[in-house]
């Protein structure tokens, strides 16, 4: 394998602690970091799935060459003729210079663009890009980017049963085709089995580029946009990294029974939606995302003719028209694909958001009900659940001495990095517990632990990780507590004369009832880019997902591991597109903010005991990093009333963003003129939420949205105000809607007026939700307030 870009060795060396912490569970007992050709995979592994935005910005460059990849925007011919490909790639190529030109045009030219924008990718100097850009009909010229990627149980938890509900309604998905853009896909694998499943739809134009009889009626299509538009060069997108293989068979695997990772987790895994056909369009490689590769995976999947776009990859917040990924989208949008993205791996913090745009489904990550459980006992009979996925079995659990290296503060001891425990001697035959910190691999923190001559580790978490526990692969007897554990079990070291402790491994626990539950990682809303848009918009399961992978990125003495249990956005972003595959096989005439629509105003906002849905403080989560709630399939099937948005509506919505004629023209791929258009404010987009801001001394906002009947074609509504905190009033004009016959709509409008008094640096946001409530139904939309 070649040795990593100069580039993604500066992506690797700004990656922030997250990253670290969350490529934990790729680390195998038998991995030794040091610089072999498996080292450098890993290292490129990082620099994939790290969730941090530091290493989303880097322009791909060669670094033996001048040359850079560079997205060329050109202004869409208005002629009344479509253009086909040669014609498309002649004209691409008449906006190269004259150095492009007259060298090798078939290798300058990366791609070539047809649905998502107007324009093509090519490799250029910078001089070269800078004559590009000063050419007639060019309307931007920019650098690539590197992005980063961001069950067996989970089908329960969701409430899908075999013979009922929506899987029976839907058929388990169908005839519905799910392009998935990631790292490429193991076609071997048994999740993806074509038995039960019919052949593609006639509208399938896709193709296959593995060789033999990989591609079935699951796996339809498989191409790779890694770096070439050439057909000739097309190489089979044989998945090197293993996230494509896990989403992919997250949102559509077929049953695989006795399924498990370490034996943990056992049973049958199941996609969202079993009988969808899969597309795989491989768009990231071992160093990254590009999003020229990416726009050419969503021009390909549109061509195709594919119903559901899932997208486990993500940057840095940008403008929607310097978005790649929001741009693309848009055109798929338009061609009525449905869009789910993950929302991204940088929480909690406010404000860290990724794919923001209004057409997307963006989906946070919460946990389910299944832990994989071990239990720290301490001398004093305290004991403290966590989790690990390494259970061994022979372990005895007698009481061992315990320590803490990093009594004295030293925060490398205390978080037992690699090399920091060289010296100790006083470990051997102890239980050790160790930080964990700034986020580095835990894997690595119990093998620096085991090399010291320890037994076992108690690794805890931070403040910021609390009581989000993750399930990684040990190297030796270890359990992951939560914030709280660790703090007692510090106190109880400072007091005890001899302190011991041991580990008990207690295996695979259905039942936990602090379920679904916030990941600290899931990323969290106010939306910068449009602040009018709630996002996130929903959340469904991210934490210790069990799905397939790929059996040749195990180890030699290991290779019957076929399936892994890992966490992120990633995870839970792919459950919704298998839960929208579901709806569209169901309601195959919905659009895609109708589908949207029927799975937010029918999340659910409590977990299975019935309380509030909690975030990693064990405290209520607020909406910012909800949304509207937990996925709901059972009810999003029926939603009763659903909120529309017909793509032409956007247009309005982007110049209410104040974004230039010019800028909404590389979004659009249409001259807009917003001086001679109603512009439309973001808060006042026709959507299933509402988030609106009381700036300066306004004290009164009026919001309107307009609802269409999908149930009873008579039935009758009637608005239930929750309140919300620094607000004198809330109005709801009408407060009845009545429907006497399917697909009616009705208008409504919403009044809320500020408290004069109200503190907004004490308390800057508040929530709530308006619920339209009949006797079949109840269609909650959620509100987000925030006082300026």
């Amino acid at each position: 394998m070649k040795v990593l870009p100069e580039a993604a060795r500066a992506a690797l060396a700004r990656s922030n602690k997250e990253q670290k912490r969350f490529l934990g569970f790729f680390c195998e007992s038998e991995m030794e970091l040091s610089p072999t050709p498996l080292t450098i995979f890993i290292l490129g592994l990082i620099s994939i799935l790290g969730i941090s935005p530091a290493n989303t910005a880097l322009a791909v460059t060669d670094a033996s060459s001048p040359l850079s990849t560079y997205i060329v925007q050109v202004r869409k011919r208005t002629d009344k003729h479509s253009f086909a490909s040669e014609d498309l790639d002649t004209l691409y190529r008449s906006f190269l210079p004259t150095t492009a030109a007259s060298s090798n045009q078939e290798q300058r030219m990366v791609h070539s663009y047809r649905h998502v924008l107007s324009g093509f990718a090519a490799k250029l100097t910078a001089e070269e890009a800078k004559a590009v850009r000063d050419k007639d009909g060019v309307l931007n010229v920019r650098p690539e980017k590197t992005l980063s990627l961001r069950t067996t149980h989970t089908p329960d938890f969701l409430g899908l049963h075999q013979g009922v509900g929506l899987w029976k309604e839907s058929n388990f998905g169908k005839g519905v085709i799910i392009g998935v853009l990631d790292s490429g896909i193991f076609p071997n694998h048994p999740s993806f089995s074509d038995k039960g499943v019919p052949p593609p739809p006639a509208k399938w134009k896709g193709r296959c580029d593995f060789n033999g009889t990989s591609c079935n009626n699951k796996v339809i299509g498989a191409r790779s946009f890694i770096g070439s538009v050439s057909v000739m060069q097309a190489n089979p997108p044989y998945d090197g990294v293993g996230h494509g293989t896990h989403t992919s068979s997250t949102a559509a695997g077929a049953p695989v029974r006795d399924a498990s990772d370490l034996g943990n987790a056992k049973g049958t895994a199941i996609g969202m939606a079993p009988l969808a056909h899969l597309a795989m369009y491989q768009v990231c490689d071992v160093y990254g995302c590009r999003d020229g590769d990416i726009l050419a995976g969503i021009d390909a999947a549109i061509e195709d003719g594919v119903d559901v776009l899932s997208i486990s990859i993500g940057g840095n917040s940008k403008p929607f028209f310097d978005d790649l990924i929001a741009m693309g989208t848009f055109a798929a949008t338009q061609k009525g694909i449905f869009v789910s993205c993950s929302a991204g791996n940088s929480g909690p913090a406010y404000s860290t958001m990724e794919n923001e745009a209004p057409w997307i489904l963006t989906v946070g990550a919460s946990s389910i009900d299944r832990s994989i459980k071990a239990t720290a006992r301490l001398e004093n009979g305290q004991e403290f659940d966590g989790e690990t996925l390494y259970q061994p079995h022979a372990f005895r659990p007698a009481l061992l001495p315990l320590v803490y290296p990093g009594v004295s503060g030293d925060q490398t001891i205390a978080q037992c990095l690699p090399g920091s425990l060289k010296s100790r001697s006083d470990l051997q035959r102890k239980v050790v517990v160790c930080d964990l910190g700034d986020g580095s691999d835990p894997v690595a923190k119990g093998r620096e632990v085991k090399d010291a001559g320890g037994i076992a580790m108690i690794l805890v978490n931070g403040r910021t990780e609390g009581y989000t526990t993750l399930a990684d692969a040990h190297v030796l007897p270890a359990v992951l507590l939560p914030f709280v554990a660790g703090r007692e079990i510090k106190n109880y070291l400072s007091t005890a004369s001899a302190p011991t402790a041991t580990i008990l491994f207690r295996g695979t626990q259905i039942g936990r009832s602090v379920a679904p539950a916030v990941s600290f990682f899931s990323s969290r809303g106010p939306s910068i880019q449009s602040p009018g848009i709630l996002k996130p918009d929903i959340i469904g399961p991210g934490v210790n997902i069990l799905a397939g992978w790929p059996f040749r990125l195990r180890n030699s003495t290991d290779k019957k591991r076929a399936f892994n249990i890992i966490s992120g956005t990633s995870m839970s972003c792919p459950h919704l597109s298998g839960v929208a595959a579901l709806l569209k096989s169901t309601h195959p005439d919905w659009s895609p903010a109708a589908i949207k629509s029927a799975i937010m105003t029918t999340a659910a906002t409590s977990d299975m005991e019935g309380r509030p849905i909690v975030d990693q403080t064990l405290h209520p989560a607020d909406i910012f990093a909800t949304g509207a709630g937990h996925i709901n399939p059972s009810k999003a099937v029926d939603p009763g009333l659903i909120y529309d948005i017909e793509p032409r509506d956007y247009v309005p919505y982007l110049c209410g963003l104040n974004y230039t004629d010019s800028e909404i023209e590389r979004i659009a791929q249409k001259k807009v003129t917003c001086s001679s258009i109603t512009s439309t404010p973001d808060y006042q987009l026709n959507y299933p939420s509402i988030s609106m801001r009381f700036e300066g001394s306004v004290t009164k906002v009026s919001v309107t949205r307009t609802v269409r009947n999908v149930g009873p074609a008579k039935s009758r509504y009637k608005s239930v105000i929750d309140p919300i905190k620094g607000l004198d009033s809330i109005g709801v004009y009408p407060s009845f809607l009545e429907f006497t016959k399917a697909n009616q709509t009705a208008s409504f409008r919403i009044d809320f007026t500020r408290r004069v008094d109200w503190d907004a640096t004490a308390t800057p946001f508040a929530q709530g939700a308006i619920t339209w409530v009949s006797a079949q139904h109840s269609v909650r939309t959620p509100v987000a307030v925030v006082f300026k």
